[in-house]
């Protein structure tokens, strides 16, 4: 009843662990009413049977205390552990996404020998824009060197970004990135980019960081991508601290 629950994107996080909640909560009660009624009442007064009876009454009624206890125990694990389930929903599927492409995440890594024999679309250009953000807490000085370039699917391209420390602390960065239009996400491939890996900047200091890329092929042949004109890729940077997690991409 509940695995089609955690395998839909649209259950994945708070909403997923609301209706497990719920779930386990009913759980819960309609198996403590059913070891209830299992349970054999209590004996009212004094019966005619012997103390050899009243001691085994007593002595299989506390087993039966055992049992619900032990049932009870693992009914409520299997909460838990269902519920913690829900909540590793969202970055399991959010790392689908980045390998998938899907929400306008790109695809990380790539085929060398793919790279190495796909043949370009000549007739098929499209534009690539480049944007650069920056969290609130972030200090660097972080823009693109081009605002856009011109390529076909199938054919490589090299850009820039260029990132600066005006401060006079050393600061960690570390960036997450994402295509639009979504759907396009799954043809923007990367060789070699800066996203996900700490990037340090000593005081004053400026870097450029190259975005190695390609377009698959088969985007020519997506009737969904038969509008689609212009790509924008988009970096936003983080300041790394200790104890901080780092958003992935999708949605």
């Amino acid at each position: 009843m509940l695995l089609p629950l955690l395998v839909r994107p649209s259950l994945c996080g708070p909403q997923a662990s609301v209706i497990l909640t719920r779930c386990v909560r009913t759980l819960h009660s309609q198996a403590e009413h059913f070891l209830r009624r299992r349970l054999p009442p209590r004996p009212h007064g004094h019966s005619r049977g012997t103390k050899t009876r009243g001691r085994k009454s007593k002595s299989q009624e506390e087993e039966w205390k055992s049992r619900n206890k032990t049932v009870l125990t693992y009914i409520a694990a299997a909460g838990v552990g269902m519920i913690g389930l829900s909540y590793a929903a969202v970055p399991l599927y959010r790392l689908y996404c980045q390998a998938s492409g899907l929400g306008g995440t790109a695809v990380a890594g790539h085929d060398a020998d793919q790279v190495e024999t796909m043949t370009p679309v000549k007739e098929r250009v499209l534009k690539i824009s480049f944007n650069a953000d920056t969290h609130a807490s972030m200090q660097w000085n972080f823009r693109p060197q081009q605002t856009e370039i011109f390529v076909v699917p199938g054919e490589t391209a090299l850009a820039f970004y260029r990132a600066k420390n005006p401060t006079d602390q050393p600061i960690i960065g570390i960036s997450t990135y994402n295509v639009v239009p979504f759907e396009a996400g799954q043809y923007f491939n990367k060789i070699q980019c800066f996203c996900f890996e700490e990037q340090r900047l000593n005081p004053h200091e400026e870097v450029d960081m190259p975005v190695f890329f390609y377009i698959d092929p088969e985007f020519d042949e997506d009737p969904r991508m038969a509008r689609v004109d212009t790509i924008i890729l988009s970096y936003t940077f983080f300041e790394a601290k200790e104890g901080q997690k780092l958003p992935l991409p999708g949605y």
